[in-house]
This record gives C-alpha cells, structure tokens and sequence, in this order.
C-alpha cells in the first residue's frame, strides 16, 4: 500500500479500501473526497460518481485490467481481451467480412454434339444456296436469284422476331416482310445498281415501325425495346438485299462466290469444330468453343485463297484477304447470337422457339458476311 498524503497538508488520506470516484470537477489524479458529514458518518467517496474502481497510484496497477484486460469491462462498457470483437477484431461466427465471397454460379450449359453437328450443316445448305442461286442470276434475269435471297430474308425475319420476342411481333414481323419485299424490288428495278435505294427502303421501314408502335397503346410502354427489334431485323433484312446489287456489278458474282464461300466454310467448320473439341469455353453459359471460332475464320480464308487462285477476277492474295473479312464476320456474328441467347436465359426470360434458336446464328452471320463481300467488292476489287 502506497503511503498516504503527509497530515499538515490539510488533507483526508487515502482509505486502505473502498470505492472512489471521479466527479466532474476533479483537478489531479486521486480528486477530492466528500467533506465528514457533521451528524458523524466518516468521509468517503462521493456517491454521485458514476465509476467505481480503485484511485491513486493503485489505479495504474488495475487500469489496464479495467479497460481493456483479458475479460474485463471497459470503460465503454463492452467486453474486450481474448475472445471478444475488438475494432479490427473477428467477426461473430458466421458472419462474413464485406461482401459475399462470391455468388452461386449457373452450371455449364453441355455442349449437344448432334445439335452442333445439325447446324453445321443448315450454314452449309444456305451458303449453298445462295452461292448458286447468284450463278443463276444473268445481266437480265436477277428475279431467280431475288427469289432465293427472298426465301432467306423471310428465314431470318421468322428466326430473329420469335428469339428476341418484341411487344408488337406481329406488327414488326408484317413490317421486316414488307421491308424485305421493297429491298428486293430496289435491288432489281433500278437501271444503275446501287445501295441507295435500299437505304431508302430501311429508313421507310423504321419510320412504319415507329409510327404502328406509337398506334398500339398496349404496347406502348415497352416502345424502346420494340423500336429496337424493328430496327435490327430492318437492318438484316436489307442486308441481304445487298446480295442482288453486287449481282449486278462487274465481278460481283465472282466476289459473291468467293465471299459467301469463305463465310459458309468457317460457319460450318466452327459448329463442326464444337461438336468434336468444344474447347477452350469461352463462356460457361455459352456452349461454343475458342477452337471452333479460330479454325473456322482461317480455313475460310484458306478456301477463299485457293478459289482467288481459279478466278479471273481475283488473285490468291485478294481472294484470301476479301474471304478474312466475310468469314471472320459471319463466325463473330454467329458467336454473338450465342452470347445473346445466354444472356436472355440468364435475364430469366423463357427460351425461344428451338428451331428459330439454331437458326439464328448462321442466319445472322450471312447477314453480317453480305455487306462485307459487298464494300470488300468495291473498295478492292
């Protein structure tokens, strides 16, 4: 015990035991003691201190233990040491530090090798198609060839209006047939071919797009996302039109040929590809491959080299290069209906008619390759 304050100071010592306080006005470190009560009671701490706890130099040797030893109270009042949640100290049991560790995941979608296979061959029929129907076509006869792109715009209008499902299908529907009619009839009708007419046509059919959305109140909430379909399945109708006016310029129907050559190749070889080595996975929810989309765009390119190497109007070098651009679109194009298609499932939207799902991507990458072969045409031939 630490000896008390000298007796000619005037002051009271300090008790042996007992409880002492802090009150509000104290000055140094043991404060003041209550005054001796005159009806007798001995002075003590003063009972409107709001601690309790030793004072004086015996306080150093329990401070650390009454603020934040191992199991004691502190001043806050919490419970600190071993054990107990400090600042940075352990959470509760399971509780987890900030956000989530990570989200459930969806389980891979399977690649369906016989399904991969089926596609494979519908890019490979189409191409086919349309490479001969534009051999069919001659300086005056380009309605058998608009026939058969004809039969292709309404594919491509059935397969992209019931995947992407706009408020109003059967009013862009009834538009995108009635736009691909008039695309034809200006790819064939003019005296001088040109890509102006068509351009025309889709900005006419945007506009009748725009005003049936805004007569149809029902739908009238959802306007942006229809507006959107219509004009996609606009543009990729038109698109094909493209087709019949490079029929009709000069090496047009060679460019057609080789381009639509190298598209068809790297479709096909790409969805063959998954159907055999589906690796690496490019998404999880994607059931295509890395291998596919590279081996495809470069042995279409390998194919239309060695067709550029036949062709008056080409060289192996030009053949090759004109053949990279439409092949490399039509895989890209292909590829991204995959990424849409996975992104609608996971939005929760319920999955689309199985046969216009399929159809979708080589549609799109004939779309996509037709104007490619078309500037590829004019710019390098």
């Amino acid at each position: 015990m630490y000896p008390s304050t000298p007796p000619e100071t005037g002051r009271d010592s300090w008790p042996e035991t007992g409880r002492d306080s802090w009150p509000e006005n104290r000055t140094g470190p043991a404060g003041p003691h209550r005054a001796p009560d005159p009806r007798g009671r001995p002075a003590g701490p003063d009972p409107r201190s709001p601690l309790d706890g030793p004072r004086g130099p015996e306080a150093s040797r329990h401070g650390a233990g009454a603020r934040s030893g191992d199991g004691h109270r502190s001043v806050d009042g919490h419970r600190s040491g071993d054990g107990a949640r400090g600042i940075d100290g352990p959470r509760p049991d399971g509780e987890v530090d900030g956000d989530l560790d990570g989200e459930e995941e969806l389980p891979p979608v399977p690649v369906r090798r016989l399904l991969s296979v089926a596609i494979a061959g519908f890019a490979a029929l189409l191409g086919v198609g349309l490479i001969f129907g534009a051999q069919t076509a001659g300086p005056g006869a380009r309605l058998p060839f608009a026939v058969v792109v004809f039969g292709v715009q309404l594919l491509f209008v059935l397969a992209w209006t019931m995947a992407m499902r706009p408020p109003a299908l059967p009013l862009v529907g009834g538009v995108a047939v009635a736009v691909a009619v008039a695309a034809d009839a200006a790819a064939v009708l003019p005296q001088i071919a040109a890509l102006a007419p068509l351009g025309y046509v889709a900005a006419g059919g945007f506009l009748l797009g725009v005003l049936g959305q805004l007569v149809r109140r029902a739908d009238r909430a959802r306007v942006t996302e229809s507006l959107g379909a219509t004009l996609f399945i606009v543009v990729g109708v038109v698109a094909f039109g493209t087709l019949i006016v490079l029929s009709r310029i000069p090496k047009g129907t060679q460019a057609i040929f080789v381009c639509l050559t190298a598209a068809a190749v790297a479709l096909a070889v790409a969805r063959a590809t998954d159907a055999v080595l589906p690796w690496p996975r490019l998404a999880p929810q994607v059931p295509r491959g890395a291998a596919g989309v590279v081996i495809g765009a470069m042995l279409g390119t390998l194919a239309a080299g060695i067709l550029g190497s036949y062709l008056v109007a080409f060289t192996p070098t030009s053949g090759a290069l004109v053949g990279l651009v439409a092949a490399a679109a039509a895989a890209l194009a292909d590829l991204a209906v995959g990424y849409a298609e996975a992104g609608r499932l996971m939005a929760g939207e319920p999955p689309t008619m199985w046969v216009a799902r399929h159809m979708q991507g080589p549609l799109g990458g004939f779309a996509l390759a037709a104007p490619a072969a078309y500037a590829m045409s004019v710019f390098f031939l």
